[in-house]
């Protein structure tokens, strides 16, 4: 199970630039869904790569689904080289994106994304629109799914 509260908190703690994106975000917004993972898009800079780090050292990231004994280093070089990493933690299932259909990097959504109280942290959050945006981008049957009720949420908002 992932505890959502704990790893926002702790991406708050250090400094990480990051934006809440995909299941976590719809929640955020009202969305009676459930999520297994925390998605954040988060910014490439040397700096918050290494906040990033730093922050979930703690914690054992792990690339989920690899089979144990993997080699894998957790460290900035890593987060430099590569752009999305689905991790399994201590405190849970974390997906760091580098960017998302329908929206794009960290600084492409950073602008139009809206700050939020979730749990116990204010952080950036993709706003409603981007949010079905990039729902409606991805495609897949269970994005595709939530696009009503998103919608029908923004409407309620306006």
């Amino acid at each position: 199970m992932t505890d959502f509260d704990a790893l926002l908190t702790t991406l708050a703690r250090y400094n990480v630039k990051f934006i809440v994106v995909g299941g976590a975000a719809a929640i955020a917004h009202g969305s009676g869904r459930l999520t297994q993972d925390l998605d954040i898009v988060y910014e490439r800079s040397p700096g918050n790569l290494k906040g990033l780090v730093v922050a979930l050292t703690d914690y054992t990231p792990y690339l989920r689904g690899a089979p144990p004994g993997l080699p894998f280093r957790w460290e900035a070089a890593t987060l430099a080289h590569g752009l999305n990493f689905t991790l399994v933690t201590s405190l849970g299932a974390i997906d760091l994106l580098a960017e998302i259909p329908g929206g794009g990097t960290f600084d492409d959504l950073k602008n139009g994304a809206v700050e939020l109280q979730i749990f116990h942290t204010r952080c950036l959050c993709l706003s409603l629109g981007q949010l079905i945006r990039a729902k409606r981008a991805a495609g897949r049957p269970r994005d595709l799914e939530v696009i009503a009720e998103l919608e029908g949420i923004e409407e309620e908002s306006s």
